[in-house]
């Protein structure tokens, strides 16, 4: 079998599994990329990228990508959970855009952080300090 381009991979992807966007798969191949990269500049050079590696390149590279707004587009893209980007993972494996080893599978892909924690949480205001009411009779004071 010849070796698609990746746009043909993604039409022969997206015509039989319409759950996730073009530009979704884009961005995972790009998380990809920057995950490689990632692991070279830490001294990792290990040709295999497990399901868990990946996971954390992509949450990394979609808050410096999008910040805030990660969770907004992941839902664009109908992708709500780590085990979405398991599914993508495998449809590009069924085009041999990507590989596996035997010991891949969707399992890798279960459960390794919720979206909230990863993408809502680094950007919520820190816990402010209980404040105290002052009883109505007593005067305003300078705040130190």
């Amino acid at each position: 079998m010849q070796k698609l381009d990746f746009t043909e991979a993604l039409d022969r992807i997206v015509s039989k599994d319409t759950r996730y966007a073009r530009d979704a798969y884009h961005f995972l191949r790009e998380a990809l990329d920057f995950t490689i990269k990632h692991r070279k500049k830490n001294k990792d050079h290990s040709a295999h990228v497990s399901g868990q590696q990946l996971l954390e390149g992509i949450r990394l590279f979609a808050l410096r990508e999008f910040g805030p707004m990660v969770p907004t587009v992941f839902a664009y893209w109908n992708i709500v959970s780590c085990e979405d980007f398991g599914q993508m993972v495998f449809n590009l494996i069924s085009v041999q855009v990507f590989g596996k080893t035997e010991t891949d599978s969707l399992e890798d892909f279960k459960g390794a952080y919720s979206f909230n924690e990863a993408f809502v949480a680094p950007f919520l205001p820190e816990k402010v300090s209980e404040f105290h009411r002052l009883p109505l009779d007593e005067p305003a004071r300078e705040l130190s």
